[in-house]
């Protein structure tokens, strides 16, 4: 799994560490670690302190790649900071999303009923014609009957 993570001193092991930030659920969606978790990078790692890395960590806690982060945040700030794509955007558009959901389901509710309604009146049509019917074969006998 892929972590953002920032390089520390352990003073009392005097070794690097890193201390996990965000991780990465899906592709462009990633999670905020809200408590602190450290793993330790072993003695003679010379990592910058401070530095942001990229860590990917096998199911069983171990680095299976480390790199630097920058060039992973300048691809950020370029697709999203440098068009004008702010939380507040996105979630307008989010908001924007849901109303024209909600539009749409309305629209989609209110024709299905005026279906039923034009379905409904076919029918009484219908047996209205199949009365005509009726009466006008009925007369047609009773006048033929006096004949």
């Amino acid at each position: 799994m892929l972590y953002l993570a920032q390089v520390h001193k352990n003073d009392f092991l005097d070794q690097r560490q890193l201390r996990l930030l965000a991780r990465e659920e899906a592709e462009n969606m990633w999670v905020i670690i809200p408590e602190e978790a450290f793993i330790l990078l072993g003695k003679g790692n010379t990592l910058t302190e401070n530095l942001l890395v990229l860590v990917e960590l096998s199911p069983t806690g171990d680095i299976e790649r480390l790199e630097d982060a920058t060039n992973w945040v300048l691809n950020l700030v370029k697709a999203y900071l440098t068009t004008g794509i702010s939380p507040e955007f996105l979630q307008q558009e989010a908001d924007r999303a849901e109303q024209w959901r909600q539009n749409l389901t309305l629209q989609n509710q209110d024709l299905a009923r005026r279906s039923l309604e034009l379905e409904a009146r076919r029918e009484q049509i219908q047996a209205l014609e199949e009365s005509l019917k009726r009466d006008k074969n009925g007369v047609q006998k009773d006048g033929s009957a006096g004949s």
